[in-house]
C-alpha cells in the first residue's frame, strides 16, 4: 500500500495531467475526428512537454532551496515525481490506438477516450476522499467536483474553438 505522502505527491499530478488530456483530446478530436493516432500523438507529446517542463522548474526550485547543485539521483526522483502527468494520459492514448488499429471505430474510440478521462478524475476524487476519511457525503462531494471541472475545461475548450 502507498503512504499518504507518496498518494498526496501523484494526485496533483494526476489531476492536472488528465485535465490536460480532456482538453486536448478535445481539441484534437475537432481538428482530426477521423485521425485517432495523430490525436494520440498529440495527448502523448502534450503530456511530455508537460511532463518536462514540471520536472525542470521543480529541480530548479528544489536547487535554489537548498542552495545545492542537483544530483542525477535527484534529477531522476523529481522526474518520477512529476511522471503522474503522462501516467494520466495512459488509458486515453491506449483507447485511441485501438481506434488506429481498426479495433474501434474513431468516434468510438474518442468518446472512449473521454470517458477515461472522466473515469480517472472520478477515481482520483475517490482516493482523495478515502484518504482524507471523508463520508459518502463528501466522497460524493469531491467527485462531483472533480467531474465538474473536467467537464467545465472540456466545455471552455469547445466555446474557444468554434
Amino acid at each position: 500500500m502507498f503512504s499518504r505522502a507518496e498518494i498526496a505527491e501523484r494526485l496533483g499530478g494526476f489531476v492536472y495531467g488528465t485535465i490536460v488530456v480532456l482538453s486536448v483530446l478535445v481539441a484534437g478530436a475537432k481538428a482530426y475526428p477521423d485521425d485517432t493516432t495523430r490525436i494520440a500523438i498529440l495527448l502523448f507529446v502534450t503530456t511530455f512537454v508537460f511532463w518536462l517542463a514540471h520536472a525542470y522548474a521543480h529541480a530548479l526550485a528544489q536547487s535554489v532551496k537548498t542552495g545545492e547543485h542537483l544530483t542525477l539521483s535527484d534529477v531522476r526522483r523529481i522526474g518520477r515525481h512529476e511522471a503522474a502527468l503522462i501516467e494520466a494520459g495512459a488509458p486515453s492514448i491506449a483507447v485511441l490506438l485501438l481506434g488506429s488499429l481498426g479495433v474501434l471505430e474513431a468516434d468510438t474510440a474518442i468518446w472512449l477516450a473521454v470517458g477515461f478521462g472522466l473515469a480517472v478524475l472520478a477515481i482520483q476524487g475517490i482516493v482523495f476522499a478515502r484518504v482524507e476519511r471523508l463520508g459518502a457525503t463528501g466522497t460524493i462531494a469531491v467527485v462531483t467536483a472533480n467531474l465538474a471541472l473536467g467537464l467545465l475545461l472540456v466545455a471552455l475548450k469547445l466555446l474557444v474553438a468554434h
